[in-house]
Order: structure tokens, then sequence, then C-alpha cells
């Protein structure tokens, strides 16, 4: 057994009845117009002869002119093409989720420009998702206190996480063990997310076979975790994503329980018993929350059924809410991750419709509807 810390992170109940959930199934807020529109024909195919995009699953804008995506490989197209093949598969009706007999394990990484183009593939890597049981990678992300900027993979199959070098050139640090599934401090179960707080540890959303958020040290060491399956309050059926954001609250996309739910961090010396521990507010009313962002003030969700956006205050007060596309050049499935970069363009990772977008903010958008940048505490990150 992994020594633990004695200074832990603690998720408690809140007093006085702060932040208390208000969102409702009948209520997410004001539907409105959509205040970005899709570049149209962004994201420019680099795949062989006979092959196209697979699930476009995590997107992460470093910078506005390099922005990684992370795919599940790509799909092989029927022959020959049908007509009106635009360069992805979604363009002829293929769903790059469901139709897994069309998967191959190549291209799982890459980066491109702010035009869309590729700049890098990282296909030296692809033999880590091979002879993955199931859809494969599901997140990539970087964090705001990393001065080395690593590329953090999130491996839900193969139940693994991978920690890259900013350049692709070297596996920094491997979690769990390859298409091993466990509940132990040193297996994963389906792995759906990571976040990061300033001292440098590691929030693990562990996440479809499991119902568990575990807490890491900055070298990737267990700590301890919180949650349990089940729909109450403080338990979990898939944790799909986390977001850090103001006061040390923690977001939680419990994605089945069509909730987010909220807790706070503080710092104890004694040790917690983490089925008694609760979210400090559970907002319910989602149809499929998938992708959290948390800004100063503000909370977005990206949720599916309809596919949308919701924008929450930090209490759970639901303000508005855009459907995306369902038709034309920026039609979408699903908006299964999304990212915003410095210059406020807003990136979406389709992982049916096999794909990622690129939105800018319409002329007269509202600007109260634009996303702004994630929440990082002051005086951390680079």
């Amino acid at each position: 057994m992994i020594m633990r810390n004695a200074v832990r992170i603690l998720l408690a109940v809140a007093m006085g009845g702060i932040l208390t959930g208000s969102a409702s199934a009948q209520d997410l807020g004001p539907t409105v117009p959509a205040p970005y529109e899709a570049v149209e024909g962004w994201l420019k195919p680099f795949a062989g002869e006979g092959f196209a995009f697979g699930g476009n699953s995590g997107v992460f804008p470093e910078s506005p002119d390099r922005i990684f995506i992370l795919q599940r490989g790509e799909t092989r197209l029927p022959d020959p093409v049908p007509a009106g093949f635009e360069g992805y598969a979604g363009s002829i009706g293929i769903n790059t989720l469901q139709e897994a007999e069309r998967r191959t394990w190549q291209n799982c990484i890459y980066v491109v420009d702010g035009d869309g183009n590729v700049i890098e593939v990282w296909d030296q890597w692809d033999h880590l998702f091979e002879g993955s049981d199931g859809p494969g990678p599901h997140r990539i992300r970087i964090s705001p206190h990393d001065p080395d900027r690593r590329v953090w993979v999130v491996h839900e199959s193969g139940h693994q996480i991978f920690v890259f070098s900013n350049d692709g050139s070297e596996l920094l640090m491997t979690l769990g063990e390859k298409n091993v599934p466990g509940d132990d401090e040193t297996h994963l179960g389906g792995p759906q997310d990571v976040a990061f707080l300033p001292d440098g540890r590691v929030l693990v959303a562990d996440g479809f076979i499991n119902s568990r958020v575990i807490i890491l040290d900055a070298e990737g060491n267990y700590l301890d975790e919180f949650g349990r399956a089940g729909d109450g309050r403080g338990e979990f059926n898939v944790v799909h994503s986390l977001a850090v954001g103001p006061n040390g609250r923690i977001f939680v996309a419990d994605r089945n329980n069509r909730r987010v739910q909220v807790f706070n961090q503080t710092t104890r010396a004694a040790a917690w018993y983490h089925p008694n521990i609760a979210p400090i507010a559970t907002w319910p009313g989602f149809t499929l929350p998938l992708d959290v962002i948390v800004n100063q003030y503000e909370v977005w969700v990206t949720d599916l059924g309809p596919a949308r956006i919701v924008k929450l205050d930090l209490n759970g007060n639901p303000f508005a809410n855009w459907e995306l596309d369902q038709e034309g050049p920026g039609e979408f499935i699903e908006m299964h991750s999304f990212a915003v970069d410095a210059e406020g363009n807003l990136y979406g990772a389709d992982n049916q419709y096999g794909r990622v977008q690129k939105l800018t903010p319409k002329a007269d958008a509202d600007p109260a509807m634009l996303i702004g940048q994630p929440f990082v505490e002051a005086g951390a990150g680079q």
C-alpha cells in the first residue's frame, strides 16, 4: 500500500446552503441564437487514399496556431467512395463511433495550425492504441501550470494515461496497465479525463468502468480518491469530464446520471472516508453532459440530445443555451470535447461525424454568450 499524504484534498458538503443546485430538467435557460459560426472546410484532410478521419474525441488549442487533436484511429472508406465525400466520413453517412469495423489505429494524435493544416502527426505512438477492445483514446489535455507543457492523452479502452513531451519525441509517463482494467491504486477502469491543480496534483476521471475521481501527485503517484457507483449525491455513473474552477471547486460531468456535480477542495491533516463525501452542489437537467469549461464567473457544458452548449453561473443557475447546427457545413452530431483559444475561437471535436470544427464569433454575437478562457488560478501557470 502506498503511503498516503497527510495533507489531503477534502470534498465536503458546504455549510449555509452555498451553491445549491438549481438547474432542472425543464429549465436550462432560454434557447438563444448560436453566437458562433463554423469555418467551412477548416480541417484539411491528410489521410491516405481510402481513409478519412476517425472519431475525433479530443481537442486542445495550445495556441491559436497549434491545435492538438486526438482521434480514435482513422476510418476505412468504402470502395468505391460514394459521391458527396467531402474529406470526412460523416459527409457520406458513416458514423465513426458506431461503425467500429471501419476503424484503423493510425494517426491517432495530430496537430494542425490555425488554418486547419496538419503540421505534426505523432504516428510513432499509434502502437499504444493498437489492439484496443473499444473506441480508443478519449481526451487530450495540457496543464496550465506545467512549464514543460507536457501532453496528457487519456486512453479509455486501454485503461491507460500517457504523458508525452510537448514535441511528441518522448513518452514520459504511463499510468495503468494496457488492456487490464482495475480499481486499485495502480490500475484504471475506462479513464475519461484529467484536470490539474496549481500545486501539481492531477485529478483523473476514472471513469467509464470505475466510478471515481483519483487524486495523483505531480509524479503520478496515487494519493486518494472519491466517489463510487450510484445515483446519489457524490456517486457517479460515468465520470466523463473534469474542470477546476475558482475557490478550489471541482466540476464533474456525471454523464449517465445526466448532471454536473460540484465539489469543494480544502486541506485537512486527517484522512477522510470517501464513500461519505458528498458534493456541495448537484445540477440536474442535462441530457448527456460531455465536457465542461469553467471561467472566472461561468460554467459551460456541452450536452447531447439535442447537441447544444449550456451556460450557467457558478451557483448552477442556467443563463441560456444554444443548439449546434444540425445541417449544413457546420453540422454536429455531438460536441464530445470543446475548447477555446486565446483569440476566442471555439473548437468542437465530433466523435461521431468524424472531424473537428473551428467556430468563430458572429459579428452580431451577444458577448455574454461567448466562451472565455478557462479559469487558471492567478499567478499559476506560464
